[in-house]
């Protein structure tokens, strides 16, 4: 059965090459499609920034107001974020130690420091 099968592997490959490309099928069944739509998608240039003259004041998009509304929150948020207070468990557990501490006398006052020179 083995000679069988590698006495058949050459056959088959000079099978592929009798095939023409007419008649090979391709790796899509469906035509090759091409984009269109017609139409000229390309604006010759005018020599204008943005197609404006000087002199012209451009007109307003529709998407301009809101982008320039959410883009201002943006820039207000992140302002605030970091200004924002430490309100971390961390910081006031530490402040709350350094309270206890000072008001134990374990920890000198930094107030009453600053009236003391070495």
């Amino acid at each position: 059965m083995a000679l069988l099968r590698h006495a058949a592997a050459p056959l088959r490959s000079v099978r592929c090459l009798r095939t023409t490309p007419a008649t090979a099928r391709s790796f899509s069944l469906t035509t090759r499609r091409q984009g269109g739509g017609g139409g000229q998608q390309f604006d010759p240039p005018t020599g204008w920034l943005w197609g404006v003259k000087p002199g012209e004041k451009p007109e307003p998009e529709g998407w301009e107001w809101p982008m320039y509304i959410f883009c201002g929150s943006i820039v207000v948020t992140a302002i605030a974020m970091a200004y924002k207070p430490d309100t971390t468990v961390s910081t006031w557990a530490l402040e709350e130690a350094r309270r206890r501490l000072e008001a134990e006398g374990i920890l000198p006052d930094p107030s009453s420091s600053g009236d003391k020179k070495n």
